[in-house]
């Protein structure tokens, strides 16, 4: 009954605080020298661009058959810079099309929101929305044989054809009812996909959301939480799916004060990881209480023959605390974290303590133990930690060592993602498949490089002829 009332009161006074907030809007100013995220290497793209028959260095592997994608934010208008924060631009998708050993074509499309079609005079698309928001711009991926751009705080996801033209906003197919996130997880045994999902309004419940193999939901199961907090992301294992229950929450203060990602960070907020059943309710969520810090990606995770879960993730001492812009923070590092759901305690050792995110790894063995995660660095001054590092990680879990590639001056790599050699090749074996941007000329490459070989001569580069902003992830989606 609280929540019930609750919610209803904040839907009968919404309209005036978005009317406060509209008003203190308008009294903020710009950030000196141009928007962090509006600028240099994050300078959006002002047109939607078709390109055949790439040129290419090396040999594109015959087995890879499919797309690469990859999405991130791009306004398709000009922002109020002072409000902008780099999670609210418009979402634009970026693919690569490769067939036959060629790169048949790039293209990038703008997602269709109700303001993308607006700013670009077209008719809206069809489906389902949230009244709130219909912006999805943080990941893009197939479920159930379809592609989707989906986004987290309850935007519904957004159906694409395989060229990225928008379908429809379509909360698959009906079946989901309050919200979905930016990183389901996939069990390879069992085919289902799995993921924490909240909704910016809702205060005091995040939901377990499964897909089955078709695409539908088949579970969206409460788990009760306090004052709104903001999770981007979730891992599984056998018996468990994991929740960073972590002190970046809802705030009205910057919601009233006009900022468009209305989150900061909470030291009142206890900051825990809950092992919610995969099959049970959420009320047994067991809560670990951990110090505060703030994770937005994990690698993997499995449980140890003694019951404990083992996750491994890439730990921020705070976000959004600083500043207003993205996510900030004084360092991030790699951390494995031995879940005891007994004692309720979280034993945390450092992995590799350079500034790194994006935290990728062999997707088959999600749920398993496993070798290897491939990450990227980050660069730049505490706080301003940012996608412009020119490295690209691999740490040895087994022998403790982390190799690293170096792309050269002004050359930034943004998220990797491993490509098997074929269903049964073995951890490792097989491409790492990302985009390099190059300031130095402001164009882009898909390089495709042999995991095996990780510091060796990549296995082939595909020129795209102009700068990609970074965005957020990117997948491979097989054509087969």
């Amino acid at each position: 009954m609280a929540s019930v009332i609750e919610n209803t009161i904040r839907s009968a006074v919404t309209p005036v605080m978005g009317a406060v907030a509209n008003f203190n809007r308008k009294r903020m100013k710009a950030p000196e020298g141009g928007h962090p995220y509006l600028t240099g290497i994050h300078k959006p793209m002002t047109e939607e661009v078709t390109l055949a028959e790439l040129q290419v260095d090396g040999e594109i592997p015959t087995q890879l058959d499919g797309r690469y994608l990859r999405i991130g934010p791009n306004p398709v208008s000009a922002p109020d810079e002072a409000s902008y924060h780099w999670f609210v631009g418009d979402g634009m998708a970026h693919g690569i099309r490769i067939t036959e050993g060629k790169a048949e074509w790039y293209r990038n499309r703008w997602i269709r929101s109700n303001a993308v079609s607006d700013g670009l005079g077209e008719e809206r698309k069809p489906g389902t929305r949230k009244p709130r928001t219909d912006t999805a711009n943080t990941n893009i991926v197939e479920i159930g044989g379809r592609t989707f751009a989906i986004v987290e705080a309850g935007g519904f996801p957004v159906e694409l054809t395989d060229e990225l033209e928008t379908v429809a906003h379509n909360p698959f197919d009906g079946t989901l009812h309050n919200a979905f996130s930016a990183h389901p997880h996939l069990d390879p045994k069992t085919g289902e996909m799995h993921a924490i999902c909240y909704d910016a309004p809702v205060m005091d419940t995040v939901w377990h959301v499964v897909l089955g193999p078709d695409g539908k939901v088949k579970r969206e199961e409460p788990i009760p939480v306090k004052q709104g907090p903001s999770i981007h992301d979730c891992q599984i294992t056998e018996n468990h799916v994991l929740v960073f229950d972590l002190p970046a929450t809802f705030s009205m203060k910057r919601m009233l004060a006009g900022y468009a990602f209305p989150y900061d960070w909470n030291p009142e907020h206890k900051a825990r990881v809950g092992l919610c059943p995969r099959n049970g309710s959420g009320a047994d969520t067991i809560w670990c209480d951990v110090e505060p810090c703030y994770v937005y990606h994990p690698a993997n995770a499995f449980e140890s023959e003694d019951g404990k879960v083992i996750v491994d993730v890439v730990v921020h001492e705070s976000t959004y605390a600083r500043t207003t812009f993205g996510p900030g923070g004084e360092w991030s590092r790699l951390e494995r974290w031995t879940i005891d759901p007994v004692s309720k305690k979280v034993d945390r050792k450092i992995l590799n303590d350079r500034a790194q995110e994006f935290p990728r790894y062999d997707e088959r063995l999600t749920t398993s133990d496993y070798r290897y995660i491939y990450s990227i660095a980050l660069a730049g001054e505490p706080d301003q930690l940012d996608m412009a590092g020119n490295e690209l990680f691999k740490h040895d879990l087994q022998t403790g060592e982390t190799a690293v590639r170096h792309f050269g001056e002004n050359r930034h790599p943004g998220e990797f993602v491993f490509v098997p050699l074929s269903p049964d090749a073995d951890e490792d074996d097989g491409w790492l498949i990302g985009l390099v941007i190059d300031m130095n000329n402001e164009t882009t490459e898909l390089q495709i490089l042999k995991a095996n070989d990780f510091t060796g001569e990549p296995q082939a580069v595909i020129h795209v002829p102009h700068r990609i902003p970074p965005g957020f992830h990117g997948n491979w989606v097989s054509a087969v």
